[in-house]
């Protein structure tokens, strides 16, 4: 049995199956018999070309093009899983690694496997086109140096600027061990400027960046260089003018799109299946209770065309759709790969990913987002009885999974007095626990975006691509680190 789009079929075909000799009806024959007895399994194969043009110091300093192929095969036995890969494209070398892969059936017995469901979806969530293709090698160069020497001219005190495009198709092939089989093509464009000054506080930097299942063309239809430059810019002119950030216990505003980095940390993480069957979130064996203010609704999605999150099926052939992991405030349920859904009793959401085919899939985000709520940013900002914080973009944090503990840096951020924003700040963070700061939200905005960034997820040393959205939210009582003097 197959599932694929007719373009998609046709290159993978090319590639995996007659370029290499392979027949592609021996290798699901083949797949099928190796994984005979298991729990579940699969076997993936990956072809992976890019092209990276990095730009900086006023040069190209990187024109990059890049390979990736090969193929693996899982045998899952229990709550383990051989597992082997290499990049011999033939009968013999598919034969080593389900070897490899089926050697863990001396160490676990079967317990039962599960059925995976048949995906329904028509047509694909992402463009057709190649994106290392659309748009000559020359002309990318060409629009770096000209941005670079339009940032400049028009901004003199920005000594430095740096830009990447980034640009990649992905060939995927799955054979599951029902004898199914699924193709897809992937692409992604990336696209990120970043400047530098330094201001009264010293050296800042301003960045923003794009990405998303798509064309570089494609960006220039949503977004544009001049778009990108222009918030980066504006970005380091903020920061260049911020004050210190007061410390102590105070509201906290944050922002809509970008800054829901920090739902997906805080909350995202410890809503994922592995960590709850093993105990080791925050938010294990609390189905059914109470996690958040009332009007607070989660939920991962990953059939969001085109977005960065986006997939077709997940990496063990599931179709991927919307999972409501909190809905008005109670905790439904996580987000699920196969294993860990067999061992929980329920059923795969879509969210068994990888980084690549040396690596096994494990419960991933694909795109994380609160539903909006009624209010407006300046609702939110006249209601500050006092001070608060307005956090409108996260540089990074810490997040302890097993207790919900958190702290974020704020990269940008304004104090707001008495329903008023007084000046941007600087040397602020952010400081709680998942589950009773999701119950400090008292207002949520109506303005939900879903941020168009360069997200990128890590987790047990995997890294995959992720969307992350939000409207504006205020939060009461929120512990608030700083640098302003007593």
């Amino acid at each position: 049995m197959t599932d694929s789009t007719a373009d998609a079929r046709a290159l993978t075909d090319n590639i995996f199956f007659e370029t290499t000799g392979m027949s592609a009806d021996a290798t699901i024959r083949q797949t099928q018999r190796a994984l005979k007895g298991a729990d579940g399994g699969e076997l993936f194969m990956q072809h992976a070309t890019g092209h990276l043009l990095s730009w900086s110091d006023g040069k190209l300093r990187s024109n990059t093009p890049s390979l990736s192929e090969g193929y693996s095969m899982r045998y899952v036995l229990d709550d383990a899983a051989g597992f082997a890969h290499g990049n011999d494209f033939s009968a013999k070398g598919l034969k080593e690694i389900a070897a490899g892969a089926r050697a863990i059936r001396a160490h676990r017995q079967a317990t039962g496997g599960i059925i995976l469901p048949s995906p329904q979806r028509a047509g694909s969530l992402y463009t057709g086109t190649n994106p290392l293709a659309d748009i000559s090698e020359q002309a990318r160069i060409k629009l770096l140096e000209d941005m670079d020497q339009k940032i400049r001219k028009e901004n003199p005190e920005i000594q430095q600027v740096s830009m990447t495009i980034d640009t990649e198709l992905e060939l995927i092939t799955i054979v599951r061990q029902d004898g199914r089989r699924l193709d897809d093509v992937r692409p992604m464009t990336r696209v990120s400027v970043s400047v530098n000054a330094r201001g009264p506080n010293g050296a800042e930097t301003g960045q923003a960046g794009y990405a998303a299942r798509g064309t570089l063309s494609d960006f220039f239809n949503e977004v544009s260089m001049d778009t990108l430059a222009a918030r980066a810019i504006a970005q380091l002119h903020t920061k260049m003018q911020a004050i210190p950030c007061p410390a102590g216990q105070m509201d906290v505003i944050l922002g809509s799109g970008a800054a829901a980095v920090m739902l997906h940390e805080a909350v995202g993480h410890g809503l994922e299946g592995d960590a709850n069957r093993t105990g080791a979130s925050a938010f294990a064996g609390l189905v059914g209770q109470q996690v958040a203010a009332r009007g607070v609704t989660v939920m991962d999605q990953g059939n969001i065309a085109g977005q960065r999150g986006a997939l077709n099926f997940d990496d063990e052939g599931v179709e991927t759709g919307q999972t409501v992991m909190i809905e008005d405030g109670i905790l439904k349920g996580y987000i699920q790969d196969s294993m860990n859904a067999r061992l929980m009793k329920v059923a795969p959401t879509g969210n068994g990913r990888r980084e690549s085919y040396t690596s096994q899939p494990i419960p991933r985000m694909t795109t994380t987002f609160m539903l909006a709520g009624q209010h407006t940013k300046e609702e939110m900002i006249a209601s500050v009885k006092g001070r608060a914080l307005y956090a409108v973009q996260f540089a990074g944090g810490q997040v302890e999974t097993a207790s919900g503990k958190f702290v974020f840096a704020v990269n940008e951020g304004y104090l707001v007095e008495d329903g008023k924003i007084i000046a941007p700040v600087r040397g602020a963070t952010l400081i709680g626990d998942c589950i009773p700061a999701m119950s400090a939200i008292n207002m949520i905005g109506n303005d939900l975006v879903i941020d168009n960034g360069t997200w990128t997820c890590g987790k047990q040393g995997q890294s995959v691509p992720v969307g992350v959205g939000q409207p504006h939210l205020k939060m009461g009582g929120m512990t608030v680190g700083g640098t302003a003097p007593k």
